[in-house]
């Protein structure tokens, strides 16, 4: 296993400004035993031409069109073509850091199976990163260093999309790039926790992550906040809810009525609570809102909660550590 190989997976579309780089990154990589499958999702620039005098000069690099339309169907496409032992994904617009490969297969096959390997990263622009990203990029990074993303999965992403390595088996098990739910790099995390994948500690940085106006996370319908309240209560109801507990959701505010919405229409009762006295006793989509206060009569309750503040998040937890809550049992925070 000294020499697994390594399948990169990197679907691309009109990032020419910045494949070069992209790929010089790969192939400069101290670990060499890796194919990339590259696959174009129908540019209009010259990131095709790009990639492919790299395939040229490099048999370990092959190009591909998709067999279908976006980023799900270009993966899927780059992993039928796959031979490795060992699968990542890479974005086109991305640099990997020197050693990256050599450090996520020696972690990976230190572990066995049934695990994941991680690496941190780092955001980069040419026009300054914003306090959002700088913020996620230390929140998830805390996490990798730990190895405990799944502690905190409910509230955003916390396996970075082109940092991360599995064994085939492994990817196979948790569905691979075989479903359609968008954000896929979230969906995905989703599936690693499912199947109880551990997240191998990391202590560097390994990926740089480049930001930009038109990066598709930014500009893709796919990437609305909708979407993620979408995967976060479809997963919740699939893997952490109880329906002999009773259900509390916390917050009124457009991510609170968004799950409230969801629920009602799904047929899942649950009991709405807040903190603001101008909707207290108030109903909304047939529910009426609840003093927060109320959730110490319930019998051993679960709660959502989708309150964003920070200062209202500590209160919140005080709250549930007053009552003897667990997180990631009994309450999970959706934001």
């Amino acid at each position: 296993m000294e020499h697994a190989l390594i399948s990169i997976l990197i679907p691309f579309k009109n990032t020419a400004p910045f494949l070069t780089e992209c790929l010089n990154s790969i192939v400069t990589q101290t670990y060499k035993h890796w194919e990339v499958l590259a696959v174009d999702d129908r540019s209009t620039d010259e990131s095709r031409s790009i990639v492919a005098a790299f395939a040229q000069k490099d048999p370990r690099i092959k190009v591909y069109t998709n067999t279908g339309k976006g980023i799900i169907a270009a993966l899927r496409t780059a992993y039928s073509y796959s031979t490795g032992e060992l699968i990542t994904r890479m974005d086109s617009d991305d640099i990997m850091e020197p050693h990256k490969l050599e450090l996520l297969a020696k972690s990976l096959i230190a572990n066995g199976k049934g695990h994941l390997a991680v690496g941190q990263v780092r955001y980069f622009s040419d026009q300054g990163i914003s306090n959002g990203y700088a913020r996620y990029e230390a929140w998830l990074n805390g996490l990798t260093r730990l190895g405990t993303n799944y502690s905190e999965i409910y509230k955003e992403c916390v396996i970075p999309s082109p940092c991360w390595m599995s064994y085939r088996e492994d990817l196979e098990a948790c569905g691979a790039f075989f479903h359609d739910r968008y954000p896929e790099d979230y969906d995905l995390s989703f599936r690693f926790y499912a199947k109880r994948l551990q997240c191998i500690p990391c202590q560097e940085v390994v990926h740089l992550w480049r930001d930009y106006d038109t990066r598709t996370s930014r500009t893709s319908e796919h990437y609305a906040q909708n979407y993620f309240l979408d995967i976060k209560l479809h997963y919740f109801l699939q893997l952490n809810f109880d329906p002999g507990r009773p259900l509390a959701v916390w917050g009124a505010g457009n991510k609170g009525k968004t799950i409230a919405k969801a629920l009602t229409e799904k047929g899942v009762p649950f009991y709405w609570l807040c903190d603001n006295p101008n909707k207290i006793g108030k109903k909304i989509y047939g529910s009426t809102l609840l003093h927060y206060e109320e959730l110490a009569g319930l019998n051993h309750p679960q709660s959502i909660v989708t309150v964003a503040n920070e200062v209202a998040q500590a209160m919140i937890k005080d709250h549930f550590l007053h009552l003897g809550h667990r997180p990631m049992e009994d309450y999970f925070f959706f934001c």
